[in-house]
């Protein structure tokens, strides 16, 4: 059974740092992009930053200087490190998989091409 299961969500002030996980199970994920999508309330989903199968990463203006996106191909893990959170960055964090798009494509078609979703992780930052 295919399996994105993230992590490391919470509530923290502006300026704080998070670091989100994303365990995947099931297929081989090192030929996947892999990805980060969010959504706040009352707001259509976002392309967060992607990581293709070479390493190429893409990251949304939004958030470039500010957060990292990685991969451990071996433990089939993704990350998102996240820095100088601001209240904007308030939503509901995807970890996504996608097999025949590239990063760019995971991060602006803001979900196209995506095969599979994680259930979420709730990121909260308070000003």
């Amino acid at each position: 059974q295919v399996q994105l299961v993230e992590s490391g969500g919470g509530s923290v002030q502006a300026g704080g740092s998070l670091r989100l996980s994303c365990a995947a199970s099931g297929t081989t994920y090192s030929t996947y992009s892999m990805g980060w999508l969010r959504q706040a309330p009352g707001k259509e989903r976002e392309g967060v930053a992607a990581i293709d199968k070479y390493g190429s990463t893409s990251y949304a203006d939004s958030v470039k200087g500010r957060f990292t996106i990685s991969k451990d191909n071996a433990a089939d893990t993704l990350y998102l490190q996240m820095n100088s959170l601001k209240p904007e960055d308030t939503a509901m964090y995807y970890c996504a998989a996608a097999r025949r798009v590239g990063a760019v494509t995971v991060v602006a078609g803001k979900g196209y091409g995506v095969d599979y979703w994680g259930k979420g992780t709730l990121v909260t930052i308070s000003s």
